[in-house]
């Protein structure tokens, strides 16, 4: 990677991403994208307001950077996107087929991140294998695995670089997520440290496999840098870090803050989606082909997030 644009830098993975790639590639060498202005953004390298579904303006800007490698990372989340499913494949699968005509035009490698939301209720639930059933319910899902089958066609057709991981639930101390059916897993640690409360809108079993961003943002920069000559599968690796259930995560917490106390305020639509996702991942086809290698699990990534999350709001260290 040489000249990159992140599209939809704007959102939880690309405002750390975008900071990440500049520390490692050079601040004029990674353009940022939004659909809105970003003072942040444009700081420290070049930024430009991108609306990923006009393809002209698109297309445009990459070639005045001369980019090389394209970051899509334009969505729309799960439990948004059921609310209004025509909005979420219009801008997912936009946004995706803009990338990849554009990424065909220029000779750009592609990277488009897929979910275990690609996975459905007839997906064996532990240690779900690389290859497997994926009959997705969502709508999200449906638009994660469309995305794995044009970009693996567009590899296959045209031999365009497109890659992928299929994240699990994400959590970041930066950045505030926008409508997953994992955001729990973030609120959490904000609730913990302000009121010593949080209401969960999942039931308290409810396993599903989840990132601390750090490792996220690895795994992106990690496999855009495999030997493509290892990779027997491109779109999409499977990866994680650990699993855990609402009743879990309180538990790490409460290890530092004692007191804390958990409610539950089931959200139907959530606990819908949840249920229809893995309890736990199998990534072996991701650390055999490009030595993927997650390096935060729950003990230590708790301890980072409260006292990130504590210096943040002013409230002591936990």
């Amino acid at each position: 990677m040489k000249k990159i644009m992140i599209v939809g830098a704007g959102g939880q993975i690309g405002s750390e991403l975008t900071v990440k790639l500049r520390s490692i590639y050079g601040g004029a060498n990674v353009v940022a994208t939004d659909i809105k202005p970003n003072d942040t953004l444009g700081g420290d390298g070049p930024f430009a307001v991108l609306d990923a579904l006009d393809a002209r303006a698109y297309a445009e800007l990459v070639a005045r950077y001369d980019v090389d490698t394209i970051f899509n990372l334009v969505a729309l989340l799960s439990a948004t996107g059921e609310r209004d499913p025509q909005l979420a494949w219009r801008v997912n699968i936009g946004a995706l087929m803009n990338s990849l005509e554009i990424a065909r035009e220029n000779g750009c490698a592609v990277f488009t991140p897929s979910s275990i939301a690609a996975f459905g209720p007839d997906t064996p639930k532990d240690n779900t294998p690389q290859d497997t059933v994926m009959h997705p319910t969502t709508i999200y899902g449906v638009c994660k695995v469309t995305g794995e089958l044009m970009s693996d066609y567009y590899y296959h057709r045209f031999g365009i670089d497109a890659r992928s991981v299929r994240f699990p639930g994400i959590v970041s101390n930066l950045t505030l997520p926008g409508g997953g059916t994992t955001d729990y897993a973030v609120e959490i640690y904000y609730e913990a440290v302000k009121h010593k409360r949080f209401v969960c809108p999942l039931p308290e079993d409810m396993y599903m496999d989840m990132l601390y961003m750090p490792d996220a943002l690895d795994a992106c920069i990690g496999l855009m840098e495999a030997d493509p000559a290892r990779l027997v599968h491109r779109n999409s690796f499977n990866v994680t870090a650990m699993s855990f259930s609402p009743e879990v995560i309180a538990a790490e917490i409460r290890k530092h803050i004692p007191d804390f106390v958990m409610d539950y305020d089931i959200d139907p639509l959530k606990e819908r989606i949840a249920a229809s996702w893995p309890n736990n991942i199998d990534d072996t086809c991701a650390r055999r082909e490009w030595d993927w290698n997650p390096k935060w699990d729950l003990a230590s990534m708790t301890e980072d997030m409260l006292r990130v999350v504590g210096k943040k709001i002013g409230a002591g260290k936990y």
